[in-house]
Formats: structure tokens, sequence, C-alpha cells
């Protein structure tokens, strides 16, 4: 019976990754693919209908991990076409904003279903003959509305929460995948900066960062700064290690560039007080 169950899965899979292939038309994909979903559960339904489950292992083992499986695809395509439905026009923070705000709901629905999840995510089983066997609901262990208005038949108290858990998780890399792309675009927006010093300089100067802990709390990695640098300013510094220890080495004026940035600057002050 599992491998009936999991070779529609896998169809589905398939047939889903095919829909969901090309992005020019992603929302007549995340229709199909919702209609896909639908097909397979009310096959599922009829198949259990008739067929039932051999003892309550099997039927827990269907509403905990198998049932899930294909609800939260159904959960997640239909979040992602409302959200990209409702995507505002406008500019980056505009978009932003409305990312952050969808991100803000699958916050709250985790913060007020944080026991079950705890419950989940600890492979815990002690409390599953009451969330996954038909019939056996405690109002006590916070239902969702959902549950009165679904058929008993075909579903138990919790497995629609185990759904939304698996849908969620990926609605979320999703929504962290758009911001990302957003601040991609504003950066790409951005002319670059090139680094016109001397290497030795940059990395005089990333040194004097880490050593006065002005980046992460003095929790950042050398090697991090240095590679970040190296983004920002499009130069690539080499063995800045090395280049560190010919800085130490020197026998005179170990901080010749930081001296010369503390001298720039008070000439620029000095010479705007004048004026």
């Amino acid at each position: 019976m599992t491998n009936y169950y999991q070779t529609i899965i896998n169809e589905l899979d398939d047939r889903i990754n095919e829909l969901t292939y090309e992005p020019s038309n992603s929302l007549i994909s995340y229709e199909n693919a919702i209609i896909l979903v639908l097909q397979k559960l009310e096959e599922i339904k009829k198949y259990i209908k008739k067929n039932g489950f051999k003892d309550d292992e099997a039927e827990i083992l269907f509403f905990k991990q198998l049932k899930p499986q294909l609800v939260s695809k159904l959960i997640y395509f239909n979040a992602i076409y409302k959200i990209e439905t409702k995507r505002p026009r406008g500019g980056d923070k505009i978009i932003k904003k409305y990312l952050n705000v969808e991100l803000s709901k699958i916050k709250r629905y985790f913060d007020a279903n944080l026991e079950f999840y705890k419950y989940y995510r600890t492979n815990s089983t002690h409390l599953d003959y009451k969330f996954f066997l038909r019939g056996k609901h405690d109002i006590k262990l916070s239902l969702d509305t959902y549950y009165f208005e679904a058929d008993h038949n075909f579903a138990t108290s919790h497995d629609y929460k185990v759904a939304k858990i698996i849908a969620n998780d990926l609605i979320q890399v999703y929504l962290e995948d758009q911001l990302s792309n957003n601040n991609q675009r504003k950066l790409l927006e951005t002319p670059p900066l090139n680094w016109t010093g001397s290497k030795t300089s940059l990395i005089e100067l990333i040194y004097s960062l880490h050593s006065q802990g002005s980046i992460d709390n003095g929790n950042a990695d050398i090697k991090i700064i240095a590679k970040t640098f190296e983004n920002i300013f499009n130069i690539d510094l080499g063995d800045f290690y090395h280049s560190y220890l010919e800085l130490k080495g020197r026998k005179i004026n170990r901080t010749k560039f930081l001296d010369s940035l503390r001298d720039a600057l008070i000439k620029r002050m000095d010479e705007q007080d004048e004026k």
C-alpha cells in the first residue's frame, strides 16, 4: 500500500517539475500544479474508501507522512499563486515590504503552533494515536477550524498541520529567494566601486578593523572580512596574510596608510574650518 502512495507522489513530482521548469508562464504552471494535486488527492481518497488501512500503524503512516506530502504541495502552490497575483507594482522598497509581510505570516503560524512544531520536528510519537487516526481528535489539542469542515473519512485532526509546516518551509525559502533577488537587482543598479589604492594599504585597513573589533563585535573571521572587501572593491588581495607579515616586519612606520588617512582627514577639516 505504501508503494502505491509513494508511486503517486513520485509521479506528481515529475509532472510538477515539468510544469514549473519554464518560469515564463509561472502563474499558469501554478494553476496546473494545483489541479494536478487535487486530482491525485481525489484518486487516493477513492482508493482509501475502497481499501481502507490494514491497521492503525498504516493509517498513522499515511496521515502523518504520505498525505501531508501531497497536501503541502497544494498549500505551497496556492500560496505562491496568491503571493504573485497580489504582488504590488512599485520600487524595491514596496516589494521588500510586501515580501516581509508574507514572511511574517509564516512566523505567526509558527508562534501559534509552537508545541506541535516541537512534537513534529523531534519525531515524537506518543500522541500519534490522537493526531493521526481518524475520529480520535481531542478538541483541547489546538485544532484548526479546517478540521471541522473537512471530510473526516479522509482527514485527522493534525495531518493538515503537518502539511502546513512542510509548505511553510518551502514558502519561506521562496520568499527569501525573492528578497535576495531583489537585493541583487539593487546591487546591479549601483555603479561598481574599484579600489585604486595599493593592495598593501587595503590589507592594512582590513587588519586594523579586525584588530579594533569594529565588524561583528570582533567575531568576524579575517578571511571573511578580506573576501567582503574584495567583492565590494573588485580586487584580488591574493595572499593577504603574507602581505600582513611584510607590514609587521616594517622597521619604520608600520601604519603608513592609516597615518596618511588620519592626516588627510585632519587636513580636510582644517581647510573647511578656514572657509
